[in-house]
This record gives structure tokens, sequence and C-alpha cells, in this order.
């Protein structure tokens, strides 16, 4: 029996320092568009959505802004400003066009993303 960080392929994204507080990259991870965003605080915290706006099949939502809506932390997409939800990758104004979420982690300054 395995654990479920046993089974995802971690994958070094940049370093934690390329990634500015409150901001999102791109990056290519496995063929994949992730948009892995740096909120600012004590301690770093990370998130990791599809960068592929399913609304309008554009590769944006790493360059979108940052915020919270009530409780949940949230990308606003910069073509529709749709919001989607940087824990769990859902689209709050269309459930329907959500994305996929990835676990993160920091490794010796190097983010990491799990695919």
């Amino acid at each position: 029996m395995s654990h479920a960080n046993e089974d995802k392929f971690w994958r070094a994204v940049c370093a934690l320092d390329d990634i500015l507080p409150n901001t999102g990259v791109c990056a290519l991870v496995e063929g994949r568009h992730v948009a892995v965003f740096h909120l600012a605080g004590e301690e770093p915290r990370l998130f990791a959505i599809d960068n592929v706006d399913p609304n309008v099949q554009a590769s944006v939502l790493a360059r979108g802004l940052v915020g919270s809506l009530g409780e949940r932390l949230v990308v606003a997409s910069p073509i529709y400003k749709h919001h989607f939800c940087l824990e769990s990758g859902e689209c709050l104004e269309a459930p329907e066009n959500s994305v996929r979420a990835y676990s993160v982690r920091v490794e010796d300054d190097t983010v990491l993303v799990a695919v």
C-alpha cells in the first residue's frame, strides 16, 4: 500500500524567489500549462492550478489578479474575470469550467509541483 504523495510525480518549476508574492507564473509541467501562485505571509503559501482558462481556451490564469472572495483564495482570469479557487480549481461563476489543482511544495527554495 502506498501513500498518495508517493504516487505523484514531483517536478521542479522554479526558485521560490522567482515568483513575486501575490502573483503567479506559468510553467510547462509534463506537457501541461500550470499556473503556480505565491501568496505573501510569514510562511509562503503556494498553489497550482491549470493555466488554461476553459472559458476562452487561453493560457492566461497565471497573469490574473490574486485575492479572496469570502473565505476562498482565488485568481481572477484576466479575460472574463471569472474567479478560480486556488485550492480546488473550481470556477465560481461557471463550475462546469473548473480546472485541475495540483499539490505544491518547496524544497531548498525550489518550487515543486506534483502531476
